[in-house]
């Protein structure tokens, strides 16, 4: 065989051999999501469209209602978008546009660590530090000003919503940051340089140039966070509370999809009880997957068409 055969044929196996390499990541997808459906049959043909929507969790019984968990579940991630993404934004703005470059570095890094605390350390960290803070300082502001409103009603003993909602905001924070910091670096150097030769400071440049450009990928960022924060088990369970009951106070006990299957599949011992579980992990990947491939196609589309903003993929 010829050296220019001989190459043909290791361009031909390298080729394969890396096309089903490819198709292992689908083929894992669509492994999980039809062993999610046939043991999620059971319950969705025993219950229908109202699991999502009515409260009765009860094993005994043999009737479940999913709604408390993914109430909880929505309302604690959209308390952590709340709350991490003017930081995060603002960061990424800061490390972008304002800090000198030792502190870039330094500050950049420390954000990106963030992200590889493990869950049950941010757990042990919100049932020591976060709740006691929030009991001492928070919840008495939050009292005081919106105490007259149903959203901070009833007593506050520790778990709930509200401290749910800080510790997944610090845990998202990095990625939000990250991204949004990614695809500021990516708006042209030239649409600043012309908004400061007009006359803006840059404050003003940041504000009415920058941000524009790269609203798009900043949504994606906020929406790539918003899917961590679905999806976060461990930290959330051990600080929500985990009642199964719906509650429009933050200051109250709640649960969450991931934390109710952390929680109740080791205890589930009929075949109905695992199959609505089952059902709740279905849901649970049906609406992660649907905000990330979102946020994947927002980021995608600031980028497109840069070199520099191909760093944000």
């Amino acid at each position: 065989m010829t050296a220019r055969g001989t190459r043909t044929v290791g361009d031909t196996v390298f080729r394969v051999v890396l096309t089903a390499f490819a198709l292992v990541i689908p083929a894992v997808m669509l492994a999980l999501v039809l062993e999610l459906g046939l043991q999620a049959w059971p319950s969705i043909t025993r219950f229908g469209a109202k699991f999502l929507f009515t409260s009765t969790w009860d094993p005994v019984a043999e009737i479940y209602g999913a709604a408390p968990m993914i109430f909880g579940t929505l309302v604690s991630s959209l308390l952590a978008l709340l709350l991490a993404v003017p930081l995060a934004v603002g960061t990424a703005i800061f490390l972008t546009e304002f800090s000198p470059t030792w502190m870039r570095r330094t500050v950049g890094t420390l954000v990106e660590l963030l992200a590889a605390i493990p869950s049950v350390v941010y757990g042990l960290w919100g049932i020591f530090v976060l709740i006691p803070l929030l009991r001492r300082f928070v919840v008495p502001v939050l009292e005081a000003t919106l105490g007259w409103t149903p959203l901070v009603s009833g007593e506050f003993y520790g778990n709930s919503m509200i401290a749910a909602g800080f510790i997944l905001a610090i845990m998202i924070l990095p990625y939000i940051a990250t991204v949004s910091r990614e695809v500021l670096q990516a708006v042209p150097t030239s649409q600043r340089d012309a908004a400061l030769a007009l006359g803006a400071t840059r404050w003003e440049a940041v504000w009415s140039v920058q941000l524009p450009y790269a609203r798009t990928g900043i949504v994606g960022a906020i929406i790539l966070g918003l899917g961590r924060a679905l999806g976060e088990t461990m930290a959330v369970t051990m600080v929500i509370g985990n009642r199964h009951e719906i509650s429009t106070s933050i200051l109250e006990p709640g649960y969450t999809m991931a934390s109710v299957i952390a929680n109740e599949f080791a205890e589930a011992t009929t075949s109905l009880y695992l199959s609505a579980l089952f059902e709740i992990g279905l849901v649970l990947f049906g609406v992660t997957v649907v905000v990330n491939a979102f946020a994947r196609l927002l980021v995608w589309r600031v980028a497109r068409g840069s070199a520099a903003g191909s760093t944000a993929l």
